[in-house]
């Protein structure tokens, strides 16, 4: 086949060696018009990358690029447009798939759930859009294998498959600069159960009506989580069908939000495994992935934590909340649509001695919290040297100074993970 595979970032390197491992003809499409490609490879480079795809036999997108922006060049093609994911899905050997999707909490449930997977002596594959792209070691992977797939609305927008086991978590507006409007969003999400057979399993947030919504959509078994029967908390303790699993201060992953992606992986490993010690280990043990309310150390009396993956004002909110000491919060980066009246007030209600505010939409955030009727705010600069010191002058021995800013991070930075590794940085350097 001809086949054009659209993005040659990670996941579009893995899908070129996977087809290109069978034998067809491949054409690299992107709009870096300087990208160093392999000799010999045909390629569609720069502004016009996307154009005449209806010559080709099948047209791999990277999730970045949304289906609508290719369909708008090229009409005719949609049937022809698949991605990483799907062929994961439709090519792999294993029918053993959770699938775990939600506006945040999803890299932490699922790293929940493949660990206690592992410490039940099971062979588990996490990938998806956490690690190694899943077409790198589809090849590896045995029939009696569990793959744990975090799927964002990127990749589910055009999926055509379900996992056995989907999970979805707590859904909020974001990505609404990549997605018409909410609506679709949501829709993209539902695609996680929108293929599952009556044998399949669904498992939702109770508390989250858009989560228990997009459920509603699988034919098959559907099962809520911070409620029986799934696995909930009660007297201190996580539970399921009545079992107490651990006490909730026994948990290493910090914030009450934290309680919800637990009790979520505990309900989606049960359906599999009944193994109480494996779930206890593991809950007992993991303190969480980088830049998710990550500790990152204690100086002059001021304990700083690096949540830089939090890019919507609900995510800034619930890490607010989790750092129960007086706080300095840096707040702002680049628009993504949301309102920040919700994120402004939790500032009033959670114990907020400063905001420090950066990015293009610091603006947007400082009306808010003026209308909230909050004052103490202050411009963090234009680099994470002088954010973290203007942070830390405001900061008192006892408090906390915390990068959860609400926002992405473009403009100032290439990506959260940039973001968070220059606050770390800078922060272990503090003398």
């Amino acid at each position: 086949m001809k086949i054009a595979v659209i993005g040659f970032n990670t996941e579009g390197q893995a899908s070129y060696e996977y087809f290109r491992a069978q034998g067809h003809q491949i054409t690299i499409c992107d709009q870096n018009a300087s990208l160093a490609i392999p000799e010999g490879v045909e390629a569609q480079l720069g502004l016009r990358y996307l154009d005449h795809l209806d010559k080709f036999d099948l047209i791999v997108r990277t999730p970045g690029l949304p289906p609508q922006h290719i369909l708008a060049a090229n009409p005719t093609v949609e049937n022809k447009i698949t991605s990483g994911t799907n062929e994961f899905l439709r090519a792999v050997t294993t029918k053993n798939i959770i699938g775990v999707t939600g506006t945040k909490g999803k890299g932490t449930t699922s790293t929940l759930i493949a660990k206690i997977l592992e410490a039940a002596g099971k062979k588990v594959w996490l990938g998806g859009n956490i690690g190694v792209p899943v077409l790198g070691f589809i090849h590896d992977i045995k029939p009696d294998d569990w793959v744990v797939l975090e799927l964002s609305s990127f990749q589910l927008i055009d999926l055509r498959y379900s996992p056995r086991i989907g999970v979805c978590l707590m859904i909020v507006p974001e990505h609404l600069n990549w997605h018409t409007d909410f609506n679709e969003y949501a829709d993209a999400k539902q695609n996680l159960f929108a293929h599952q057979t009556p044998e399949d399993t669904a498992i939702y947030f109770n508390d989250n009506e858009t989560s228990k919504a997009l459920a509603a959509i699988s034919p098959g078994k559907k099962i809520p989580y911070y409620t029986s029967p799934g696995a909930y908390v009660e007297g201190g303790f996580i539970k399921i069908e009545n079992q107490p699993i651990c006490q909730t201060n026994e948990l290493k992953l910090p914030g009450e939000h934290n309680w919800q992606n637990v009790c979520a992986a505990i309900t989606a490993v049960w359906q599999v495994t009944h193994n109480t010690e494996a779930i206890r280990s593991v809950l007992t043990t993991f303190a969480g992935l980088p830049f998710r309310l990550e500790f990152i150390r204690e100086f002059n009396g001021v304990r700083y934590y690096n949540d830089s993956f939090g890019t919507t004002p609900e995510t800034a909110m619930v890490a607010l909340e989790a750092i129960r000491e007086p706080k300095v919060v840096i707040l702002g980066g680049s628009d993504k649509g949301a309102s920040y009246e919700a994120l402004a007030q939790t500032v009033v209600n959670t114990n907020v001695r400063a905001v420090v505010t950066i990015g293009d939409i610091a603006p947007k955030i400082t009306a808010a919290l003026r209308t909230a009727g909050y004052t103490a705010i202050y411009d963090g600069g234009k680099d994470m040297l002088t954010i973290v010191n203007t942070a830390r002058q405001l900061a008192q021995s006892g408090d906390a100074v915390l990068l959860s800013t609400g926002a992405a991070s473009f403009g100032m930075f290439k990506d959260y993970k940039d973001r968070g590794n220059q606050f770390t940085e800078v922060v272990r350097a503090l003398a």
